[in-house]
């Protein structure tokens, strides 16, 4: 038999492969259904505690819309830290991969800040008797919404990498309209009232019910936005979703025909080998 100059000394032609990759796969499943079961408790309990804290002295019942309104806006400001943390490699030496988490992270805080918007003009117009208002919050948010998008439309369209360290570079100062949002109630006169969590100051006092109902209510929303984003990673790994600049790319850069292809001779020289064929 002649050796294939091929595969690296000491391989042989029908070594198992399977076992070890199966078993991290379930590995991964048994720890996306953890948390999948983590974040439904305690949305569980956060709906309790929000049904059974006491309502605002001043706006009564829908003051309730917070335990929703509030989390979905924090939770989208961590999605959009994780783009930034997440574009920087590719900003700063092409790293590819970190992407996937970009982009997935991207996508769920898009739609949080659409959550965000949509409960906020329900609670508004429980409270101020309009559904809209142009406000300076409402218009950062907006604005922060449509930056995100912007990114994600540059990370689809990115070819080569130029492409890919503009759409990062888009996700890395996209961040800075984060803060903007947040202090938009500080710096301009709007509706919204001023911030009771991280306000720069004291803070308007919060029943300690209503701030464990908010506290539980923000980690639920976390928990559930960490298990969309991974759920998501790992669909994008699997139909290799890391931008290359075209269909059929893959994971690894090159087109997945030619992949596949170069998989595939792989596979008829092993078979050669093992019938004796040189």
């Amino acid at each position: 038999m002649t050796p294939d100059p091929h595969r690296p000394a000491g391989a042989s032609g029908s070594a198992p492969v399977g076992p070890p990759a199966a078993s991290t796969r379930s590995h991964r499943r048994r720890a996306v259904r953890a948390l999948g079961v983590l974040a439904g408790s305690t949305a569980a309990v956060a709906l309790a505690l929000a049904l059974t804290a006491p309502p605002d002295a001043v706006q009564g019942q829908a003051q309730r819309w917070m335990y929703l309104h509030v989390p979905a806006a924090w939770t989208a400001y961590l999605c959009f830290a994780v783009v930034l943390a997440t574009s920087l490699p590719t900003v700063l030496a092409d790293v590819r991969r970190p992407l996937l988490v970009a982009r997935a992270a991207a996508e769920t805080g898009v739609v949080l800040t659409a959550l965000t918007l949509l409960t906020g003009s329900v609670w508004g117009a429980l409270t101020w008797g309009t559904w809209w208002v142009w406000d300076a919050r409402v218009t950062s948010t907006v604005a922060m919404g449509l930056v995100y998008v912007a990114f994600l439309a540059a990370l689809a369209a990115a070819t080569g990498r130029r492409g890919r360290r503009t759409a990062s570079a888009v996700g890395v100062g996209g961040f800075a309209v984060v803060p903007v949002v947040h202090l938009s109630v500080v710096w301009w006169r709007t509706l919204h009232q001023p911030p009771t969590v991280l306000a720069p100051g004291a803070g308007a006092p919060l029943d300690p019910a209503m701030a464990a109902a908010l506290v539980v209510s923000v980690a639920a929303a976390t928990l559930a936005a960490t298990l969309a984003v991974t759920v998501r990673v790992r669909r994008l790994r699997g139909a290799g979703g890391v931008p290359d600049g075209g269909p059929g790319r893959a994971a690894g850069g090159a087109p997945a025909e030619a992949r596949a292809a170069t998989a595939a001779a792989t596979t008829g020289r092993d078979a050669g080998s093992a019938l004796g064929r040189p």
